[in-house]
């Protein structure tokens, strides 16, 4: 019987205490990964851990420099770097509060540059490595009243593809990609339904069908653990060839 594919391999998830993070987590586990979970809350965080054998929970404020490098020091030697954490406001740019602003950057392009900063050079070393950058359809096209998001969003595809060419001519093994889904059934959607509603003008049980899925060809939600899936094969030895690419699930969103 063959062993799991990363067995032997470190992991290390951002924002893994829900969504697509938690599902990234438990797939990669599945596979034999040491996994890392790393989240704002303690609490929350701990509860999660529980559920993943031989998993370890590491709190940090992403927000803040000095707790990012606490929490690549904490982590040590990671052959797999997941940046997932992230977070949404809606407004208007005029409207839209500086520290918000700041408090997105921070935690969606300053916070995954720091740690893939850290950890490449282990990566390099070892000879092997997947660095995976969660995005969004966002990377790559706009929506109204979503500057900082689609802003942090797109900067992380033009991180990826840096980080990718450094590190094909450093290592063959070692492969950077940004994972670029539209909406996902996660709390971080859900959160989004209230204010959708208050800066369109429409009630909350339409944003799904008016707003968020209009450009949506297939109509429906991506499930958590489909992302998990995804995110798992472009860890395996075979996607070698797979880096420096912004890889879309977006259910036809970008064929219009």
């Amino acid at each position: 019987m063959t062993q799991p594919f990363l067995t032997g391999r470190t992991a290390l998830i951002t924002g893994a205490a829900s969504g697509i993070g938690l599902a990234i987590a438990k797939e990669l586990a599945a596979e034999g990964a040491s996994v890392i979970l790393s989240d704002v809350s303690a609490p929350a965080l701990e509860d999660i851990r529980a559920t993943i054998p031989g998993a370890r929970a590491v709190a940090a404020d992403l927000s803040k420099r000095d707790e990012v490098k606490r929490l690549a020091r904490e982590a040590g030697s990671v052959d797999l770097l997941v940046n997932n954490a992230g977070l949404q406001s809606v407004s208007p740019i005029e409207d839209f509060d500086e520290a918000k602003w700041d408090l997105l950057v921070a935690v969606m392009l300053t916070a995954p540059f720091l740690l893939i900063k850290a950890m490449l050079p282990g990566m390099y070393e070892r000879d092997w490595g997947r660095v995976l950058n969660v995005g969004s359809v966002h990377s790559l096209v706009a929506s109204p009243f979503k500057s900082a998001y689609v802003s942090a969003k797109h900067g992380l595809v033009g991180l990826t593809k840096t980080a990718a060419l450094e590190a094909a001519a450093r290592s063959r093994n070692v492969t950077v990609n940004a994972l670029c889904p539209s909406y996902v059934r996660t709390p971080l959607v859900e959160r989004q339904i209230a204010d959708q509603a208050r800066v369109h003008g429409v009630p909350e049980s339409e944003v799904l069908s008016r707003i968020l899925l209009t450009q949506n060809a297939q109509k429906r939600l991506i499930e958590p653990s489909e992302v998990g899936k995804y995110a798992a094969f472009l860890c395996r030895d075979e996607a070698w060839s797979v880096t420096g690419t912004a890889i879309t699930m977006d259910a036809g969103w970008l064929a219009h």
